[in-house]
């Protein structure tokens, strides 16, 4: 299960997404996201999940290796889908003692599903087709402007690009100390909820021991390479943009205009 884990992960190819400079493909992310509430009808979903499927064709990135993504956050969309399919009121169609399943809680289940796997999927793909060092590079210079206003554009840039590589490293820890310990008879998969819990007890303390561990050898060798921040820091592979990283921006705002013209007429002749 653990190794199902694709956030922070890097798929290395050669496709045209791999090439794009790293501040297109987090403004086309950013815009992805805000363009999953943009939309109140099927209608949306379905250019979208046209454009993202088009995207992953074009990235080269197996669908299957994505969908490995989702296994450990399926309890997070049966959840969200569950609330909303029993919680929200409007015109029953199907009702039982005190349950009652609503026509728009129907809707807006669905809608937040489609919603939750877009986003992952949209999100998953950038860490896919981006290495942690592209994305450092791309959010400070991106984001260059904010110095202005003193905000710490480099130290949150690394931060999150620490953060990125650190996972996929976590993951296989978890899981080693996991196997270690079902070497000595324990068992995480059968017994009460409440009995598996405590079962992961053994594997989160040596996990943050050893969490801790390589974040003080990580700062201490930043500090043996006199490192101070970005102050006199320069790039040895600057960010140039290219023409396809142009073409890129203009395919990104004809996805926003039509998802959200289309919206607006399917609406009007509903």
């Amino acid at each position: 299960m653990l190794r199902d884990i694709t956030l922070g992960q890097y798929y290395p190819s050669q496709s045209v997404i791999h090439r794009l400079d790293p501040r297109v493909k987090l403004t086309a992310t950013l815009l992805f996201i805000v363009s999953m509430f943009l939309f109140h009808t099927f209608v949306g979903y379905i250019i979208a999940g046209i454009c993202l499927a088009t995207v992953i064709i074009i990235s080269k990135v197996p669908f299957k290796f994505m969908m490995k993504g989702l296994k450990t956050i399926w309890f997070l969309l049966i959840f969200t889908m569950f609330f909303n399919i029993f919680l929200t009121s409007g015109t029953p169609v199907f009702q039982w003692r005190f349950i009652t399943v609503t026509k728009e809680g129907l809707t807006t289940a669905a809608f937040m599903g489609l919603r939750l796997f877009f986003l992952i999927i949209g999100s998953s793909l950038m860490t896919l087709t981006t290495t942690p060092n592209q994305l450092t590079s791309g959010m400070e210079t991106g984001l260059r402007w904010m110095k202005k206003i003193h905000v710490p554009v480099h130290e949150i840039s690394m931060m999150m690009s620490i953060a990125l590589r650190f996972i996929p490293i976590l993951m296989e820890e978890t899981d080693r100390i996991m196997k270690a310990q079902q070497a000595r008879g324990a068992d995480f998969e059968e017994g009460k909820f409440m009995d598996r819990i405590k079962a992961l007890v053994p594997v989160f303390v040596p996990l943050f021991v050893s969490a801790f561990r390589r974040a003080n050898e990580l700062a201490m060798a930043m500090e043996a390479r006199c490192y101070h921040g970005d102050e006199g820091r320069t790039s040895m592979k600057p960010l140039r943009y290219a023409r396809r990283d142009g073409i890129a921006y203009l395919l990104l705002l004809l996805y926003i205009v039509v998802i959200v013209a289309t919206d607006r007429v399917v609406l009007g002749l509903l």
